[in-house]
């Protein structure tokens, strides 16, 4: 199993909309790296869900339920799409300063490469995010 970093404006599909909807086609990614990223990931791998631009924090994980196939929304072959699944919230929405503050996630991709919409996590960066946040109920 790997670990991502997928990011939504919550003005366009917010983690309520996800929930509600039970499941999501992940498409529009239109950078190389992150399309590569997206092309990627696995059945059952897990991803943060990541609200950008106004809220700026993990609201929750998001599960791999089908792998990387033709992002329907363009008729260019070398873009592609998954579905993802709400898997739980997080109690506590963990937040970019609290991300950025604390020394196990320094290295963390999603800092590194802080303009890409999809980015791979470590299990430990997974794992304390997942802490720092609190693992909720769906």
């Amino acid at each position: 199993m790997k670990f991502w970093l997928v990011k939504q404006e919550p003005t366009a599909y917010a983690w309520g909309d996800f929930v509600r909807d039970k499941k999501t086609m992940w498409d529009g990614v239109r950078n190389y790296q992150a399309r590569n990223n997206l092309a990627a990931m696995q059945k059952g791998d897990l991803a943060l869900f990541y609200h950008s631009v106004l809220d700026k924090c993990v609201v929750g994980v998001a599960q791999v339920v089908r792998e990387a196939y033709p992002d329907p929304t363009t008729p260019d072959d070398r873009w592609v799409a998954i579905d993802l699944e709400p898997a739980f919230p997080l109690r506590n929405p963990v937040t970019l300063d609290q991300i950025k503050a604390d020394k196990a996630l320094a290295d963390m991709a999603f800092i590194k490469q802080s303009r890409l919409s999809v980015s791979p996590a470590t299990k430990a960066e997974f794992d304390r995010i997942v802490k720092l946040g609190g693992k909720g109920k769906l």
